[in-house]
């Protein structure tokens, strides 16, 4: 099983080579952005919740986070049988060590952990023009500022945890997207 960490700040371009990976390596996607953005439109309690928490550019619980993906991976078995790309989780070193744990209780584990390594002026502007695109309401000044603050105190310690398991694959997030995929894919194809 091929199960992939994709790790980056806020607009470093996860979500679009998740689905580029998707595509390369049929792998099952959670993105908890999206699972949580599903329960905000279809209104359920966890929406409520989680809306709040996003809203402030917070981060949601972990134990409400681990219960979420098991579910979804649960639900998915036939589709995750190759393996999963995890989008957006973990976030927090407690969430990386739930992961590891809820992936051992099905036998299995994080492969790799790809990092999308760009500067901060440039996640900045990215996450700016999507929110232009896209009309997210997340994607403002203030609430990128915060979700930054937020990934450099408590996301990033994430790389040192995943570079001592030796997991961490540092990858070069500018350029053009191919560009960037194909240092991805080199990584992912070097993988045992």
């Amino acid at each position: 099983m091929l199960n992939i960490v994709i790790f980056g700040a806020p607009g470093s371009g996860k979500g679009t080579q998740s689905d580029k990976l998707i595509e390369k390596y049929r792998l099952f996607h959670i993105s908890t952005g999206d699972v949580l953005r599903d329960n905000i439109k279809r209104g359920t309690e966890l929406g409520a919740i989680a809306k709040d928490y996003i809203d402030k550019g917070q981060l949601i619980p972990d134990d409400l986070m681990v219960s979420i993906l098991a579910d979804v991976l649960d639900a998915n078995r036939e589709q995750a049988r190759v393996g999963v790309i995890f989008d957006g989780f973990p976030r927090t070193i407690a969430q990386a060590q739930a992961l590891d744990a809820m992936l051992a209780e099905r036998g299995t584990g994080v492969t790799a952990v790809v990092g999308l390594e760009v500067p901060e002026e440039e996640l900045v502007q990215r996450i700016l023009l999507r929110g232009k695109l896209s009309g997210r309401a997340d994607d403002n000044l203030e609430t990128v500022k915060n979700r930054l603050d937020v990934y450099h105190n408590q996301t990033a310690p994430l790389r040192d945890y995943y570079q001592k398991q030796g997991l961490y694959r540092a990858i070069e997030g500018l350029g053009a997207i191919d560009d960037i995929f194909g240092r991805i894919c080199a990584v992912v194809d070097a993988l045992d």
